[in-house]
């Protein structure tokens, strides 16, 4: 079954400057997707559109089958979210914000609640305008998962937080959720976390979908290849090369990105490329999306 269904989506916030172009991908039930893309790709406003927040000025959005905007009581039932840049009503205190969830979600799982506060210490008698900004990040958490959704959409939620506080938020929420069965789309700037906690991966690029790949075939059916720049070939014909995703200059080196196991990108650079000094590697994929980010075109 389809949870998150992104169909041809187009969004703009000036004339002519599309952020989202065409983009589509979908979303099946249990997934955990790990959503990727250099700051400006797009994944916040994708992932407004998908909450209803923002409006598609082309294409579809679904999520559960239903249009967010225009069923938006019954999808929020549904779906947990949490952002890097959300605000909770800091003259309430914790316990008011938990209360006032409670109220709203009529599946809200009391031991849930019980066993997050307890992991994260949370002092529920404390405004939220006292609290850290990684103490105020785990309330908005425990609001959105206590409920249990079928769906949790996290926006960069861990951003600007220590390390191992990023990976205490992210494992609680993923690891809980996933193992009841429950379906999960985050975006990250970490490549570790996506690693770690993903298994599928999306990464958006100029406003559409540039890999949407299992995290394995990722580790195994992409290269790097190095050529000489003094080899005498151009940018033009390396990026014609079957399988290119990017080029990218580094240290008067062309370095190419294919969609091709090893031993295969190793046979084209051999028959394709014939340069001096050419070199194969498997490429970590952290450096991958390094280099797919500043090598398109």
């Amino acid at each position: 079954m389809k949870i998150v269904e992104f169909n041809n989506i187009h969004r703009a916030y000036q004339r002519g400057q599309e952020v989202l172009q065409g983009l589509s991908f979908a979303i099946e039930s249990g997934e955990v997707v790990g959503l990727l893309g250099k700051n400006g790709a797009g994944k916040t406003t994708l992932l407004r559109i998908a909450m209803g927040m923002l409006e598609a000025q082309q294409g579809s959005v679904r999520l559960f089958g239903l249009d967010p905007r225009e069923q938006q009581v019954e999808v929020k039932r549904r779906v947990g979210y949490v952002s890097e840049d959300q605000v909770l009503p800091e003259h309430l205190r914790v316990k008011e914000i938990v209360q006032l969830h409670r109220g709203l979600f009529p599946n809200w799982d009391p031991q849930l609640e019980v066993e997050l506060r307890r992991r994260f210490d949370i002092p529920m008698g404390a405004k939220i305008k006292t609290l850290s900004k990684g103490q105020a990040r785990q309330v908005a958490l425990l609001c959105a998962v206590a409920h249990r959704p079928e769906l949790l959409i996290l926006d960069e939620p861990a951003g600007g937080l220590d390390p191992a506080v990023r990976r205490e938020f992210l494992e609680t929420a993923i690891q809980l959720l996933n193992e009841a069965g429950s379906t999960i789309l985050f975006s990250s700037h970490y490549m570790s976390d996506v690693e770690r906690l993903a298994g599928r991966v999306v990464m958006i690029h100029d406003g559409a979908v540039l890999i949407d790949s299992e995290l394995d075939d990722l580790r195994e059916k992409f290269s790097l290849v190095m050529v000489p720049k003094d080899s005498g070939l151009d940018r033009e014909r390396l990026v014609k090369l079957d399988g290119c995703l990017a080029v990218r200059e580094r240290n008067n080196t062309w370095h190419l990105i294919l969609h091709h196991e090893l031993s295969a990108a190793r046979d084209i650079a051999e028959r394709k490329i014939a340069a001096a000094g050419t070199r194969c590697e498997v490429i970590p994929l952290e450096e991958m999306f390094i280099e797919l980010a500043g090598g398109q075109q």
